[in-house]
């Protein structure tokens, strides 16, 4: 028999494997393959940087915190912070016109059961006469209804209203060159009638009361007038004697030779009672610590005072740094106790 005809091999497919496809006509550049890409590695010092800077911000945070806590303390509660067997001290210093802070900061320490004594740490010239003797009953206030000791120390200035406060005291330290006394009264103001004359002003007073303009800045005190202040001037000199006869204890009598108003050194007041003992700041705490039973070195306390900022002290001060031209004009009698 014949062999059989094999059939035909298919035709070539023109997209076989033995074909090669024609590219397609929109890409005439073959596609890369794709690849994800690859991130970066951070360095060393770049996770060095973020953990300072973590430990940055923390740091002030906390810092922040703290300071608020205690801000908060001091406004509220003032000595809580003092540990057992503690000795206060409360500063006095510059010219006092304000007694509110100074009585605040005193009565809670003399509140505070852990603080056994208060010392008054005083560089003043003295200041206003209702200021300083506020401070003066606060003292008084203290040293006999909490029975808690309280010891002035002066440091360069103890005069006038600030010698009225130490003498409320139950004893009062200066250094041999300290200056202390000043018992008495000063008043003063401005008479600025002058300068209005010059400039070609003229005040208007109208007032109902024959003494109600008395002290008018404009005009020079009639007779009348100086003999109305000067009857203020001797009753608050009389309230000063006394205050400090009570807080001595001694008697008027002994106090008014020396109220003329002058100053001693401390090595000079010793010997006229105005102060107990020679010594700086130092021998005043050491001895007050060992008076009420502390023995070493004494805790020390003292008010908490809040800071402020640059912003605020320009905004707080501006009106002692540019003062005000209309308030110079404002400027009423006042009563000092204050060494001049």
């Amino acid at each position: 028999m014949p062999e059989p005809i094999p059939p035909p091999p298919p035709p070539a497919s023109p997209y076989s494997s033995s074909a090669q496809a024609p590219p397609p006509a929109y890409a005439p550049y073959a596609a890369a393959p794709y690849t994800s890409p690859q991130k970066p590695r951070r360095s060393g010092w770049f996770w060095a940087s973020i953990f300072v800077g973590i430990l940055v911000i923390g740091a002030v945070g906390f810092t922040a915190l703290i300071y608020m806590m205690f801000k908060y303390v001091d406004a509220d509660t003032g000595s809580t912070f003092a540990s057992s067997n503690s000795i206060a001290v409360v500063d006095i210093s510059g010219v006092i016109l304000d007694a509110d802070k100074i009585d605040r900061e005193i009565r809670k320490f003399g509140d505070d059961d852990n603080v056994k004594a208060i010392i008054l740490h005083i560089d003043s010239p003295g200041g206003g006469a209702a200021a300083s003797q506020e401070i003066y009953h606060e003292v008084i206030s203290v040293r006999e209804e909490k029975k808690k000791p309280i010891v002035a120390s002066v440091e360069s200035v103890g005069a006038s209203g600030a010698y009225y406060i130490a003498s409320g005291c139950d004893k009062i330290y200066a250094n041999p060159a300290s200056v202390v006394g000043s018992i008495g009264v000063i008043m003063e103001w401005t008479n600025y009638g002058e300068l209005l004359r010059w400039a070609k002003m003229k005040n208007i007073t109208i007032h109902a009361g024959e003494l109600k303009d008395a002290g008018d800045p404009t005009r020079d005190l009639t007779p009348k007038e100086e003999a109305y202040f000067q009857s203020l001037v001797d009753n608050m000199y009389g309230q000063f004697v006394h205050d400090v006869a009570v807080g001595r204890h001694t008697t008027d009598d002994k106090i008014k030779p020396l109220a003329t108003g002058q100053v001693w050194t401390g090595e000079q007041a010793q010997p006229l009672g105005l102060i107990d003992a020679q010594g700086g700041f130092r021998v005043a705490l050491m001895d007050t610590a060992k008076s009420v039973g502390i023995k070493g070195e004494p805790h020390i306390v003292r008010p908490i005072k809040p800071k402020r900022g640059f912003f605020e002290a320009l905004t707080d001060d501006a009106d002692d740094l540019f003062p005000n031209p209309s308030k110079l004009l404002d400027h009423a009698p006042g009563f000092y106790f204050m060494w001049k």
